[in-house]
């Protein structure tokens, strides 16, 4: 087969003179052929290191497809029928991995043996006890007397509610020893503002609080050098109710440069940037112990109950509102909802108004499964934590196929799931005070990640 360049060299050569003025489109079109002949001569280099780590795994004639596994960015299982759910659960074998049965300890000497859970646990202990050691914040001050001190200050009662998670990181944070009251000395700086009471303020409103913000960095950064010097990239704010991610409008440099810690973190919000902004998990605040109950007393394959607020919950109860085996309820209902989540193997997170809700946290803390149906939520420590190793992630699109998915997860393969299930959910509870490797030190350890390597000089 004669090379591209000697045909395009021939072809020229035969052309009369009165032609040269297509020479543009004949070179385009040649140019075109070489491309394709490149690509098809040289096809290894066209496939990526995932794709060839998914060939590995080629079904032969005989072998049956029940699970295919679209593996997002954010770690969990994302699946459609086509795959089975052995190869990608476990190790190249398509074995589930041991548990590992090494300890580790926290900042405070607390335990913790869950280390098959993490993305790289021994990285993330070692960065952990850094952090603990080092790690500094500044918050911007505010006095009682301030007229909007109490959005700006923690509140001195229990948090509680839907949006409670920003209330308890505050409280936790001020009283805190990663505070710093030298700004030479921190690594980031807080904005304090509160989304939710600010909300709730008729001073304010939802209406009013993109300009609310808008001033507030103005203030700032005329009073202070720190959040010129550094456009704010050093800055963040945490905001769990979902008008937070409006609140920036009028304050681009706050969206574009601080970090947003954020319940509601989808990679289809053009306000969201995911590895510079963090998921805020988002958790009905309990006080008690999380109960135990055993495998065997889960009679329901899944349970999902919530209002019918998106296109994604319609299909759900749709197709699944009268089967005996997953329970889709809307409206209110007849049993305890924390029952209804005590019976269930696998409980269902399906995306509302937005990406977020505390049914993930919810799952955790009864031990059940959780099964995702949010296409583009960036995960709660997803920089830490292998959700694939608790959670399954079906794409919406999957939604009939759901029975088949979850009837397709062997009894070994649930008995991991649920094993780690109860290994993570401490990371998904608020504490006053604070313990290690809750969800207070998680966000914090977010926050460290995400830490200025250079400290910028105050002359």
């Amino acid at each position: 087969m004669a090379h591209p360049s000697m045909l395009l060299h021939r072809h020229l050569a035969s052309l009369p003179s009165n032609t040269f003025f297509f020479l543009p489109a004949t070179l385009a079109l040649f140019t075109t052929l070489f491309i394709l002949f490149y690509i098809f001569t040289t096809p290894s280099l066209f496939i990526s290191h995932q794709h060839k780590h998914n060939l590995k795994y080629p079904l032969g004639p005989s072998q049956s497809s029940p699970l295919t596994p679209i593996l997002p960015s954010n770690g969990s299982f994302h699946l459609s029928a086509k795959f089975p759910f052995n190869d990608v659960f476990g190790g190249e074998d398509g074995t589930v991995s041991p548990v590992s049965s090494r300890s580790h300890f926290g900042s405070k000497g607390n335990s913790m043996n869950d280390i098959d859970v993490f993305r790289d646990g021994d990285i993330f202990l070692e960065d952990y006890q850094q952090m603990n050691r080092s790690f500094k914040i500044y918050v911007y001050p505010h006095r009682r007397d301030d007229p909007f001190a109490h959005a700006f200050l923690p509140v001195d009662f229990e948090p509680g509610g839907n949006y409670a998670s920003e209330s308890y990181f505050k409280k936790a944070l001020m009283n805190s020893h990663f505070i710093t009251e030298d700004p030479r000395k921190a690594d980031l700086f807080f904005l304090p503002f509160s989304i939710a009471r600010l909300r709730h303020d008729r001073r304010v409103g939802g209406g009013g609080i993109q300009s609310f913000i808008r001033d507030y960095i103005s203030n700032i950064s005329t009073k202070y050098p720190y959040w010129n010097r550094t456009g704010g990239a050093d800055h963040f704010y945490v905001a769990c109710h979902s008008i937070g991610r409006s609140a920036m409008a009028k304050a681009e440099e706050v969206k574009l440069n601080a970090i947003q810690i954020v319940c509601s973190s989808s990679y289809f919000l053009p306000g969201y940037v995911a590895h510079k902004d963090a998921s805020l998990p988002q958790v009905w605040p309990r006080t008690d112990d999380p109960p135990t109950i055993t495998t065997s007393e889960r009679k329901k394959l899944a349970f999902f109950a919530g209002a019918i607020n998106s296109p994604v919950r319609e299909k759900l109860v749709k197709f699944w509102r009268n089967d005996s085996e997953i329970y889709a309820h809307f409206g209110r209902l007849k049993t305890p909802y924390a029952d209804e989540l005590l019976g269930s193997k696998f409980c269902l997170h399906v995306k509302g108004f937005e990406v977020n809700t505390a049914r993930i946290a919810d799952s955790l803390y009864y031990g059940c499964v959780p099964i995702i149906l949010a296409n583009y939520y960036d995960l709660p420590f997803a920089d830490i934590l292998n959700w694939k190793s608790f959670s399954i992630a079906v794409v919406t699109v999957d939604i009939p196929l759901l029975k088949k998915i979850l009837r397709g997860i062997t009894s070994d393969e649930y008995s991991s799931l649920r094993g780690n299930v109860l290994k993570v959910r401490k990371h998904f509870q608020w504490h006053v005070p604070p313990i290690d490797f809750d969800a207070f030190f998680m966000v914090m350890y977010e926050l460290w990640l995400r830490r200025s390597c250079i400290r910028m000089s105050n002359d």
